[in-house]
């Protein structure tokens, strides 16, 4: 039993392209020799799916995440846009001590900054999108 991860690239016909773990990671880092020229200026969806795998196969999808990849003008990722996507992130986590100064304040700017992190930088896949992951996961239509 192990996990495995995939990312698949939904291009803007819903068609899916298979994105190496380790070109994702070089991207995620900025390393200068990884880049996707065809997506360069672009916004492009993808998914993160996390496969539980018994004897290397897979046997189940037990995660799934549909974010937005921003592409500089090179087909790298868009530097200034992670950044923005991060501060965002951070303002989306609730305060961990309660930061209350009355009992008739409620703080919620986290509630919203989740509520515009959620609407810049993720997607909601199709039934359509959903089968055609599990089928490239799986390798066949899954029941």
């Amino acid at each position: 039993m192990g996990l495995s991860i995939r990312i698949f690239i939904v291009d803007e016909d819903d068609s899916l392209h298979r994105l190496a773990l380790a070109r994702y990671e070089r991207l995620l880092r900025d390393d200068p020799a990884e880049s996707i020229p065809e997506y360069a200026g672009k916004r492009v969806r993808h998914a993160l799916v996390v496969v539980d795998l018994v004897n290397r196969r897979p046997v189940e999808i037990v995660h799934a995440e549909f974010a937005w990849l921003f592409f500089d003008s090179e087909g790298r990722l868009d530097r200034s846009e992670k950044e923005k996507e991060a501060r965002l992130a951070m303002r989306a986590i609730p305060p961990l001590l309660g930061e209350e100064d009355s009992e008739r304040f409620i703080d919620a700017r986290h509630r919203f900054a989740k509520k515009r992190y959620d609407s810049e930088y993720r997607w909601k896949p199709t039934p359509e999108i959903m089968a055609a992951i599990v089928a490239a996961v799986f390798g066949r239509a899954h029941v």
